[in-house]
């Protein structure tokens, strides 16, 4: 049972002695509504009723609830005040048991309709049924039974604005929810980030994305050391395609070691990508597969080789387009690491990687064939250009290409006396 209500519970039955007493009264009756609220006489429950509730008060005082109850369903009254006395009574022993809640809010609801209860039970009675409504996931007569109490009280109180605005959002009552949590949040004793959450909320699900990132903003400033505020309010740059914003964010998370998690980690390496530093992009997922943060797969050693290649780190590129295509068995990995290593003027280098491609199956049989005559013809070797020439030329896709080649292969190899 959540621990708040039942000290409310607990607060309104032992409150059921007190009344029985017109002595006692005078301490209860304090000033607790508004100031222009029309008070009533104050009242105690009639000679005959009153033996009642001190009889099911001493069996609730000796934990027999049940026989506490089954005194007061036999109180018979036609008194007003008298029955909605008896029903707040029976009301605050339901809310005691489980599963009664329900039955509780009903009784306790039949107990503040009259207005004849005193002060403090009416005010305190429509707190509970509201607490008890929003416990029960019955959002609309909790919020009505909070506004009742807020304009019976002329009371600004946290708790009660923020559980509107909660159960606003359970309803999925996402505009609704902005007057009371600003209410609420204006009233915290110090910053709560939980308010904060709900109103960025109420935006993100509205898809008003410049006010959401504008508490995001706020959020991070009062809780700087919040590890999640900055990697969500990363995010939510990313989501608006600020990217430098988003970059900026991460890195300054990033610093204070607040990414621990693989997408955050990939979260950076792509923004940095993004903001045309593919080096970085490049080393910052090296050093987490390194650290076994980011799993060590063929994705993301192919995004590594990738940003290198973009960086114009060839050899660090070749290194990683090799490893990733022998986690994956990919053809077109290895043509890529051949063109990496062809770039470096790593010829021989190229062939073998070009040659796994062929072999591993690649249906762009044409283009290899072409790339591997173009490292066999700045190698020198003309004949074995010459044989990937023609084998370029039975591919639709790099015939013409390799047409244009071919003669003047011929040419280079007449010059040095080969024979093709």
């Amino acid at each position: 049972m959540n621990k708040h209500l039942k000290h409310l519970y607990v607060v309104s039955v032992i409150s059921v002695a007190a009344v029985i007493s017109t002595s006692a009264y005078s301490q209860v009756s304090a000033p607790i509504v508004c100031a222009d609220y029309k008070r009533g006489p104050t009242n105690i429950p009639g000679q005959k009723v009153g033996k009642k509730v001190t009889k099911a008060l001493d069996a609730y005082n000796n934990d027999l609830i049940d026989e506490a109850l089954d005194i007061l369903y036999d109180i018979d009254t036609s008194d007003t005040f008298d029955k909605a006395f008896t029903d707040r009574f029976i009301g605050n022993l339901l809310a005691t048991q489980t599963g009664n809640a329900k039955k509780s809010i009903e009784y306790l609801q039949r107990a503040v309709a009259p207005s004849k209860l005193n002060d403090s039970e009416q005010v305190g009675t429509i707190k509970l049924i509201a607490d008890l409504s929003l416990q029960e996931e019955q959002y609309d007569i909790a919020i009505k039974y909070y506004q009742q109490w807020l304009s019976l009280t002329c009371k600004e109180d946290f708790d009660v604005y923020f559980r509107m605005a909660n159960a606003y959002y359970q309803m999925q009552k996402y505009a609704e929810i902005i007057m009371p949590i600003n209410k609420a949040i204006a009233l915290a004793d110090k910053p709560n980030k939980n308010a904060y959450a709900l109103k960025m909320t109420s935006y993100y699900n509205r898809k008003m994305y410049k006010e959401t990132i504008e508490v995001q903003e706020e959020t991070v400033r009062i809780f700087p050391d919040e590890k999640a505020q900055w990697t969500q309010l990363g995010f939510f740059y990313m989501l608006v395609e600020d990217h430098k914003k988003a970059l900026s964010t991460f890195e300054m998370a990033y610093n204070q070691g607040f990414l621990t998690k693989p997408a955050e980690i990939k979260a950076l390496s792509q923004l940095y990508s993004m903001n045309d530093i593919p080096v970085k992009a490049a080393q910052i997922l090296e050093r987490h597969i390194k650290s076994g943060l980011v799993d060590k797969d063929e994705r993301m050693l192919t995004s590594v080789a990738s940003s290198y290649q973009q960086a114009k780190e060839f050899k660090e590129a070749a290194d990683y387009y090799g490893q990733s295509a022998l986690l994956a068995s990919d053809p077109d990995l290895f043509k890529k690491q051949g063109m990496v290593y062809y770039a470096l003027e790593q010829y021989s280098d190229a062939i073998v990687a070009l040659q796994k491609a062929l072999d591993g199956g690649s249906d762009k049989k044409g283009a290899i064939h072409l790339a591997m005559m173009q490292a066999s013809f700045d190698k020198g070797d003309f004949r074995t250009a010459y044989k990937h020439v023609k084998e370029a030329k039975k591919d639709n896709s790099t015939a013409r290409n390799a047409r244009s080649w071919e003669p003047y292969i011929r040419e280079k190899a007449k010059n040095r006396n080969i024979k093709l």
